[in-house]
C-alpha cells in the first residue's frame, strides 16, 4: 500500500481534525486527503483551507438520502474515515462500506454516557449530575448503533469537587489532544502497515 488516506468528518470548530492532519503532515505514508463537514459555517472548514486540505460540505439529506459523499470517498480512495466531533449518525451503507475502518471519539467513557444525542456539555453535565469520580476519552470503531463499536483505547481524568462542564471539558480536550492522533497511528501501523 502506497499511503493510507483519511477522511475527517467534522461538524464543529475543528481543533481535533487539525491535530490529526498536524500529527501526520510528515508521515508519508498517512495521508488526510480530506476534511468534510455537515455544516458550512463550522470553523473546521477554515482550517481545512489554512492546513491546504481538501474540504467538502454535504447536508444531512445528501448523507442519508445520496451518494454524494459514498462516489467523493471512493474517487479520493479513502481507506479509513475518523469522526472528530461529527454529530450526525453515520448511515448504515457507509458504516457496511467501511467496517472496521471508520473511528470516532467520544467525551466519557463508554459505554457511559453514550447514545443519540449526547455529545459535547450534555456529556458533562450528565456525568457531573451523576455523580461520578472519573470521566475521560472513549476510542472506537463505529457501528450501525450509537457510541457502540469495538473500542481501541480509553483515558480517564478526575473529576473534582466543584468541577463544570467548561471545566471538565478542557480536561477531556486534553486527553483528546494528547491520544487522538496516536491511536489512530496505533490502529493504521497494526493493521494496514505491520
Amino acid at each position: 500500500m502506497e499511503s493510507v488516506n483519511i477522511a475527517i468528518f467534522a461538524s464543529g470548530s475543528g481543533t481535533n481534525a487539525e491535530n490529526i492532519v498536524r500529527y501526520f503532515s510528515g508521515n508519508p505514508k498517512v495521508n488526510v486527503k480530506l476534511i468534510l463537514s455537515n455544516r458550512s459555517d463550522a470553523f473546521v472548514l477554515t482550517r481545512a483551507k489554512n492546513l491546504n486540505v481538501k474540504s467538502f460540505v454535504f447536508s444531512a439529506t445528501d448523507l442519508r438520502e445520496t451518494e454524494t459523499v459514498d462516489q467523493l470517498l471512493s474517487s479520493e480512495k479513502i481507506d479509513i474515515i475518523v469522526l472528530a466531533g461529527f454529530l450526525l449518525k453515520v448511515p448504515d451503507r457507509v458504516v457496511t462500506a467501511y467496517r472496521g475502518r471508520i473511528i470516532n471519539i467520544h467525551p466519557s467513557l463508554l459505554p457511559k454516557y453514550g447514545g443519540k444525542g449526547m455529545y459535547g456539555s450534555r456529556v458533562h453535565q450528565a456525568v457531573i449530575d451523576s455523580c461520578d469520580f472519573e470521566s475521560g476519552i472513549t476510542i472506537h470503531l463505529v457501528d450501525e448503533i450509537y457510541d457502540n463499536g469495538e473500542t481501541l483505547f480509553q483515558a480517564k481524568c478526575i473529576i473534582e469537587e466543584g468541577e463544570t462542564p467548561d471545566s471538565l471539558a478542557f480536561k477531556i480536550h486534553e486527553l483528546e489532544k494528547e491520544h487522538f492522533p496516536k491511536v489512530i497511528d496505533q490502529f493504521i501501523n497494526s493493521r494496514y502497515l505491520s
